[in-house]
Protein backbone atom coordinates (compact mmCIF):
# COMPACT_ATOMS: atom_id res chain seq x y z
CA UNK A 1 0.00 0.00 0.00
CA UNK A 2 2.79 2.53 0.77
CA UNK A 3 4.56 1.48 -2.43
CA UNK A 4 1.72 2.69 -4.03
CA UNK A 5 1.08 6.00 -2.49
CA UNK A 6 5.00 6.46 -2.23
CA UNK A 7 5.05 9.04 -4.56
CA UNK A 8 2.45 11.54 -2.79
CA UNK A 9 5.52 12.10 -0.45
CA UNK A 10 6.48 14.41 -2.98
CA UNK A 11 3.86 16.37 -2.49
CA UNK A 12 5.19 17.49 1.13
CA UNK A 13 8.62 18.84 -0.18
CA UNK A 14 8.95 22.24 -1.17
CA UNK A 15 9.28 23.18 -4.83
CA UNK A 16 12.39 24.75 -5.61
CA UNK A 17 11.11 27.45 -7.89
CA UNK A 18 7.08 29.08 -6.78
CA UNK A 19 4.99 28.76 -10.54
CA UNK A 20 1.47 29.26 -8.08
CA UNK A 21 0.48 30.96 -5.26
CA UNK A 22 -0.61 29.97 -1.70
CA UNK A 23 -4.50 29.15 -2.40
CA UNK A 24 -3.31 27.00 -5.34
CA UNK A 25 -1.08 25.01 -3.14
CA UNK A 26 -4.21 24.83 -0.36
CA UNK A 27 -5.65 22.95 -3.38
CA UNK A 28 -2.82 20.61 -4.70
CA UNK A 29 -1.04 19.84 -1.68
CA UNK A 30 -2.42 20.44 1.83
CA UNK A 31 -6.18 18.64 0.85
CA UNK A 32 -5.03 16.28 -1.45
CA UNK A 33 -2.36 15.15 1.02
CA UNK A 34 -5.77 15.46 3.75
CA UNK A 35 -7.90 13.10 1.28
CA UNK A 36 -5.02 10.56 0.83
CA UNK A 37 -4.83 10.60 4.52
CA UNK A 38 -8.24 9.78 5.01
CA UNK A 39 -8.59 7.12 2.61
CA UNK A 40 -5.49 5.25 3.95
CA UNK A 41 -6.97 5.23 7.65
CA UNK A 42 -10.53 4.11 6.63
CA UNK A 43 -9.17 1.32 4.63
CA UNK A 44 -6.43 0.60 7.40
CA UNK A 45 -9.14 -1.67 9.24
CA UNK A 46 -6.78 -3.61 11.54
CA UNK A 47 -6.53 -0.48 13.50
CA UNK A 48 -9.57 0.54 13.91
CA UNK A 49 -11.52 -3.06 14.23
CA UNK A 50 -13.82 -5.27 11.89
CA UNK A 51 -15.76 -2.61 9.12
CA UNK A 52 -18.94 -4.05 10.54
CA UNK A 53 -20.44 -6.86 13.38
CA UNK A 54 -23.89 -8.57 13.37
CA UNK A 55 -25.77 -10.21 15.29
CA UNK A 56 -28.67 -12.69 14.51
CA UNK A 57 -30.02 -15.66 15.65
CA UNK A 58 -29.76 -18.88 13.36
CA UNK A 59 -27.55 -17.52 11.37
CA UNK A 60 -23.63 -17.80 10.59
CA UNK A 61 -22.34 -14.46 12.31
CA UNK A 62 -19.68 -14.10 9.57
CA UNK A 63 -22.55 -15.15 6.64
CA UNK A 64 -24.15 -11.79 8.28
CA UNK A 65 -21.25 -9.73 8.51
CA UNK A 66 -20.77 -10.36 5.25
CA UNK A 67 -24.01 -9.87 3.97
CA UNK A 68 -24.86 -6.68 5.70
CA UNK A 69 -21.88 -5.21 4.65
CA UNK A 70 -22.51 -6.20 0.56
CA UNK A 71 -26.60 -5.02 0.60
CA UNK A 72 -26.30 -2.35 3.37
CA UNK A 73 -28.09 -1.56 6.67
CA UNK A 74 -30.96 0.62 7.27
CA UNK A 75 -31.98 2.85 9.94
CA UNK A 76 -35.77 4.42 10.78
CA UNK A 77 -35.20 7.95 10.72
CA UNK A 78 -38.43 9.22 13.04
CA UNK A 79 -36.87 6.79 15.86
CA UNK A 80 -33.67 9.20 16.22
CA UNK A 81 -35.42 10.91 18.98
CA UNK A 82 -36.22 8.80 21.55
CA UNK A 83 -34.20 7.69 24.83
CA UNK A 84 -31.70 4.60 24.28
CA UNK A 85 -32.16 1.79 26.31
CA UNK A 86 -36.04 3.13 27.31
CA UNK A 87 -38.16 4.08 23.66
CA UNK A 88 -35.66 3.13 21.58
CA UNK A 89 -32.55 -0.24 20.75
CA UNK A 90 -30.27 2.56 20.08
CA UNK A 91 -30.94 5.50 17.70
CA UNK A 92 -32.60 4.99 14.85
CA UNK A 93 -32.75 1.56 15.66
CA UNK A 94 -36.72 0.27 16.69
CA UNK A 95 -39.61 -1.69 15.49
CA UNK A 96 -40.97 -0.53 12.41
CA UNK A 97 -44.22 -1.29 9.91
CA UNK A 98 -44.69 -0.55 6.68
CA UNK A 99 -45.37 3.10 7.21
CA UNK A 100 -42.59 4.22 8.87
CA UNK A 101 -39.57 5.82 6.57
CA UNK A 102 -36.61 3.33 6.33
CA UNK A 103 -33.40 4.92 5.62
CA UNK A 104 -30.62 2.76 4.06
CA UNK A 105 -26.70 3.19 4.48
CA UNK A 106 -24.92 1.89 1.59
CA UNK A 107 -22.07 5.18 1.67
CA UNK A 108 -19.19 3.15 4.04
CA UNK A 109 -18.51 0.59 1.22
CA UNK A 110 -17.02 3.66 -1.13
CA UNK A 111 -16.26 5.82 1.33
CA UNK A 112 -12.12 4.92 1.01
CA UNK A 113 -12.53 5.06 -3.08
CA UNK A 114 -14.74 8.59 -2.91
CA UNK A 115 -11.80 9.91 -0.98
CA UNK A 116 -9.18 8.87 -2.94
CA UNK A 117 -10.98 10.17 -6.13
CA UNK A 118 -11.63 13.27 -4.70
CA UNK A 119 -7.76 14.11 -3.84
CA UNK A 120 -7.09 13.39 -7.96
CA UNK A 121 -9.70 15.77 -8.61
CA UNK A 122 -7.76 18.40 -6.46
CA UNK A 123 -4.41 17.75 -8.32
CA UNK A 124 -6.39 17.97 -12.00
CA UNK A 125 -5.77 21.82 -12.07
CA UNK A 126 -2.39 21.72 -10.70
CA UNK A 127 -1.48 19.36 -13.27
CA UNK A 128 -3.22 20.62 -16.14
CA UNK A 129 -1.40 23.85 -14.67
CA UNK A 130 2.18 22.06 -15.00
CA UNK A 131 1.87 21.00 -18.11
CA UNK A 132 0.60 24.22 -19.72
CA UNK A 133 3.71 25.72 -17.96
CA UNK A 134 6.50 23.65 -19.45
CA UNK A 135 8.52 24.84 -16.79
CA UNK A 136 8.50 28.18 -17.69
CA UNK A 137 9.81 30.34 -14.60
CA UNK A 138 12.16 27.03 -13.81
CA UNK A 139 14.11 28.34 -16.85
CA UNK A 140 13.90 32.03 -16.56
CA UNK A 141 15.20 31.93 -13.05
CA UNK A 142 18.36 30.90 -14.10
CA UNK A 143 19.88 30.01 -11.09
CA UNK A 144 19.01 33.50 -9.40
CA UNK A 145 17.57 32.15 -6.78
CA UNK A 146 20.90 31.83 -4.83
CA UNK A 147 21.86 35.02 -3.36
CA UNK A 148 25.88 34.21 -4.39
CA UNK A 149 26.17 34.36 -7.50
CA UNK A 150 29.08 35.84 -9.58
CA UNK A 151 29.31 39.17 -10.89
CA UNK A 152 29.75 38.08 -14.52
CA UNK A 153 27.32 35.22 -14.74
CA UNK A 154 24.62 37.16 -12.64
CA UNK A 155 25.41 40.00 -15.68
CA UNK A 156 25.08 37.23 -18.37
CA UNK A 157 22.09 35.95 -16.61
CA UNK A 158 20.23 39.72 -16.03
CA UNK A 159 20.99 40.51 -19.84
CA UNK A 160 19.25 37.02 -20.72
CA UNK A 161 16.23 37.77 -19.09
CA UNK A 162 15.53 41.71 -20.32
CA UNK A 163 16.50 40.20 -23.76
CA UNK A 164 13.94 37.42 -23.16
CA UNK A 165 11.53 40.24 -22.26
CA UNK A 166 12.14 42.80 -24.64
CA UNK A 167 11.64 40.25 -27.71
CA UNK A 168 8.49 38.29 -26.36
CA UNK A 169 6.80 41.88 -24.56
CA UNK A 170 2.91 41.70 -25.41
CA UNK A 171 2.91 37.66 -26.22
CA UNK A 172 2.82 36.01 -23.03
CA UNK A 173 -1.16 37.14 -22.55
CA UNK A 174 -1.91 33.51 -23.24
CA UNK A 175 0.26 31.57 -20.73
CA UNK A 176 -1.26 34.12 -17.99
CA UNK A 177 -4.65 33.66 -19.02
CA UNK A 178 -4.08 29.40 -18.54
CA UNK A 179 -3.12 29.94 -15.32
CA UNK A 180 -6.45 32.08 -14.42
CA UNK A 181 -8.73 29.17 -16.13
CA UNK A 182 -6.46 26.83 -13.45
CA UNK A 183 -7.66 29.18 -10.62
CA UNK A 184 -11.08 29.28 -11.84
CA UNK A 185 -11.26 25.74 -12.29
CA UNK A 186 -10.52 24.99 -8.33
CA UNK A 187 -13.09 26.79 -7.36
CA UNK A 188 -15.39 24.99 -9.52
CA UNK A 189 -13.87 21.77 -8.35
CA UNK A 190 -14.20 22.95 -4.52
CA UNK A 191 -17.95 23.69 -4.80
CA UNK A 192 -18.84 21.14 -7.00
CA UNK A 193 -16.84 18.56 -4.54
CA UNK A 194 -19.71 20.02 -2.24
CA UNK A 195 -22.36 19.22 -3.61
CA UNK A 196 -20.59 15.82 -5.15
CA UNK A 197 -20.13 14.70 -1.41
CA UNK A 198 -24.05 15.67 -0.82
CA UNK A 199 -25.44 13.11 -3.49
CA UNK A 200 -23.00 11.03 -2.03
CA UNK A 201 -24.11 11.09 1.69
CA UNK A 202 -27.97 11.43 0.63
CA UNK A 203 -28.53 15.28 1.08
CA UNK A 204 -26.48 15.34 4.12
CA UNK A 205 -23.54 16.61 3.50
CA UNK A 206 -24.46 20.42 3.03
CA UNK A 207 -25.92 21.24 6.34
CA UNK A 208 -23.51 18.70 8.07
CA UNK A 209 -21.09 21.16 9.82
CA UNK A 210 -23.76 23.21 10.70
CA UNK A 211 -26.23 20.84 12.57
CA UNK A 212 -23.16 19.60 14.66
CA UNK A 213 -22.43 23.52 16.08
CA UNK A 214 -26.21 23.47 16.63
CA UNK A 215 -25.89 20.00 18.36
CA UNK A 216 -23.59 21.31 20.59
CA UNK A 217 -25.14 24.25 21.52
CA UNK A 218 -28.68 22.59 22.83
CA UNK A 219 -29.79 21.20 25.84
CA UNK A 220 -28.92 17.37 26.06
CA UNK A 221 -32.21 16.15 26.40
CA UNK A 222 -33.60 18.10 23.45
CA UNK A 223 -30.60 17.28 20.52
CA UNK A 224 -30.48 14.72 18.06
CA UNK A 225 -27.13 13.87 17.16
CA UNK A 226 -26.79 14.90 13.46
CA UNK A 227 -23.49 12.30 13.05
CA UNK A 228 -25.80 9.81 14.66
CA UNK A 229 -28.08 10.73 12.13
CA UNK A 230 -25.77 10.51 9.04
CA UNK A 231 -23.66 7.71 10.37
CA UNK A 232 -25.23 5.44 12.84
CA UNK A 233 -23.19 3.35 14.62
CA UNK A 234 -25.87 0.79 15.44
CA UNK A 235 -27.95 -0.41 12.15
CA UNK A 236 -30.57 -2.89 11.17
CA UNK A 237 -29.93 -5.50 8.86
CA UNK A 238 -32.83 -8.38 7.39
CA UNK A 239 -31.79 -11.43 5.70
CA UNK A 240 -34.27 -13.75 4.44
CA UNK A 241 -33.57 -16.99 3.95
CA UNK A 242 -35.74 -20.49 3.05
CA UNK A 243 -37.17 -22.72 6.05
CA UNK A 244 -37.27 -26.33 6.36
CA UNK A 245 -40.71 -25.85 5.04
CA UNK A 246 -39.48 -24.14 1.83
CA UNK A 247 -41.30 -20.91 3.33
CA UNK A 248 -38.94 -17.41 3.30
CA UNK A 249 -37.81 -16.59 6.89
CA UNK A 250 -37.24 -13.41 7.74
CA UNK A 251 -34.27 -12.71 10.31
CA UNK A 252 -33.74 -9.17 11.56
CA UNK A 253 -30.10 -8.56 12.95
CA UNK A 254 -28.28 -5.80 14.55
CA UNK A 255 -25.06 -4.44 13.33
CA UNK A 256 -22.44 -2.02 14.33
CA UNK A 257 -20.49 -0.12 12.27
CA UNK A 258 -17.32 0.95 14.29
CA UNK A 259 -15.92 2.19 11.25
CA UNK A 260 -18.50 5.41 11.62
CA UNK A 261 -16.63 6.51 14.62
CA UNK A 262 -13.98 7.47 12.13
CA UNK A 263 -15.98 8.61 8.93
CA UNK A 264 -18.31 11.13 11.24
CA UNK A 265 -14.98 12.61 12.55
CA UNK A 266 -14.02 12.96 8.98
CA UNK A 267 -16.43 14.34 7.17
CA UNK A 268 -17.06 17.01 10.23
CA UNK A 269 -13.36 18.05 9.27
CA UNK A 270 -14.13 17.76 5.53
CA UNK A 271 -16.93 20.20 6.14
CA UNK A 272 -15.12 22.85 7.66
CA UNK A 273 -12.48 23.04 5.39
CA UNK A 274 -14.14 23.11 2.15
CA UNK A 275 -16.11 25.59 3.66
CA UNK A 276 -13.27 27.23 4.10
CA UNK A 277 -11.25 26.74 1.35
CA UNK A 278 -14.42 27.89 -0.76
CA UNK A 279 -14.38 30.77 0.48
CA UNK A 280 -10.82 31.25 0.65
CA UNK A 281 -10.54 30.55 -3.18
CA UNK A 282 -13.81 32.53 -4.06
CA UNK A 283 -11.92 35.99 -2.75
CA UNK A 284 -8.54 35.00 -4.65
CA UNK A 285 -10.77 34.95 -8.09
CA UNK A 286 -12.02 38.09 -6.90
CA UNK A 287 -8.51 39.22 -6.14
CA UNK A 288 -7.39 37.56 -9.72
CA UNK A 289 -10.09 39.98 -11.44
CA UNK A 290 -9.46 43.36 -9.58
CA UNK A 291 -5.42 42.32 -11.06
CA UNK A 292 -7.17 41.43 -14.71
CA UNK A 293 -8.77 44.75 -15.20
CA UNK A 294 -6.80 46.94 -12.96
CA UNK A 295 -3.36 48.49 -14.73
CA UNK A 296 -2.91 50.58 -11.44
CA UNK A 297 -3.19 47.66 -8.99
CA UNK A 298 -0.74 45.52 -10.77
CA UNK A 299 1.57 48.33 -10.53
CA UNK A 300 0.73 48.57 -6.53
CA UNK A 301 1.35 45.03 -6.69
CA UNK A 302 4.84 44.71 -8.52
CA UNK A 303 6.23 47.81 -6.31
CA UNK A 304 4.97 45.62 -3.37
CA UNK A 305 7.40 42.91 -5.04
CA UNK A 306 10.31 44.63 -6.19
CA UNK A 307 10.48 46.66 -3.10
CA UNK A 308 13.76 47.81 -3.24
CA UNK A 309 13.44 48.81 -6.92
CA UNK A 310 12.58 52.63 -7.68
CA UNK A 311 9.11 53.59 -7.62
CA UNK A 312 10.07 55.82 -11.23
CA UNK A 313 11.31 52.22 -12.81
CA UNK A 314 8.21 49.75 -11.23
CA UNK A 315 5.88 52.61 -13.45
CA UNK A 316 7.84 52.72 -16.37
CA UNK A 317 7.45 48.74 -16.46
CA UNK A 318 3.42 48.68 -15.96
CA UNK A 319 3.05 51.30 -18.83
CA UNK A 320 4.50 49.39 -21.05
CA UNK A 321 3.50 45.48 -19.60
CA UNK A 322 0.05 44.00 -20.69
CA UNK A 323 -0.95 41.27 -17.89
CA UNK A 324 0.91 38.45 -19.40
CA UNK A 325 4.62 40.44 -19.13
CA UNK A 326 3.21 41.55 -15.88
CA UNK A 327 2.31 37.91 -14.55
CA UNK A 328 5.58 36.46 -15.57
CA UNK A 329 8.10 39.57 -13.82
CA UNK A 330 6.02 38.98 -10.97
CA UNK A 331 6.06 35.26 -10.58
CA UNK A 332 10.17 35.60 -11.65
CA UNK A 333 9.95 38.21 -8.03
CA UNK A 334 8.68 35.26 -5.87
CA UNK A 335 11.68 33.44 -7.14
CA UNK A 336 14.75 35.71 -7.56
CA UNK A 337 16.99 37.06 -4.77
CA UNK A 338 15.38 40.40 -4.08
CA UNK A 339 18.91 42.08 -4.74
CA UNK A 340 18.76 40.85 -7.99
CA UNK A 341 15.79 41.49 -9.15
CA UNK A 342 15.78 44.67 -8.31
CA UNK A 343 19.29 45.28 -10.84
CA UNK A 344 17.16 43.57 -13.29
CA UNK A 345 14.19 45.56 -12.85
CA UNK A 346 16.09 48.30 -13.43
CA UNK A 347 17.80 46.56 -16.92
CA UNK A 348 14.91 46.22 -17.89
CA UNK A 349 13.46 49.47 -17.29
CA UNK A 350 15.87 50.87 -18.77
CA UNK A 351 15.35 48.53 -21.87
CA UNK A 352 11.91 49.72 -22.20
CA UNK A 353 12.14 53.06 -22.37
CA UNK A 354 14.73 52.80 -24.86
CA UNK A 355 17.28 54.11 -22.71
CA UNK A 356 19.86 51.28 -22.36
CA UNK A 357 23.66 52.11 -24.35
CA UNK A 358 24.77 49.69 -26.55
Amino acid sequence: MFDVFGSVKGLLKLDSVCIDNNVFRLHYKATVIILIAFSLLVTSRQYIGDPIDCIVDEIPLNVMDTYCWIYSTFTIPNRLGGRPGIDVAHPGVSSHNENDEVKYHKYYQWVCFVLFFQAILFYIPRYLWKTWEGGRIKMLVLDLNCPVVSEDCKTDRKKLLVDYFATNLHTQNFYAIRFFICEVLNFVNVVGQIYFMDFFLDGEFTNYGADVIRFTEMEPEDRADPMSRVFPKVTKCTFHKYGPSGTVQKFDGLCVLPLNIVNEKIYVFLWFWFVFLSVLTGIALLYRAAVIVGPQIRMYLLRARSRLAPQDQIEAISRKCQIGDWFVLYQLGKNIDPLIYKELVADLAKRLEGKETV
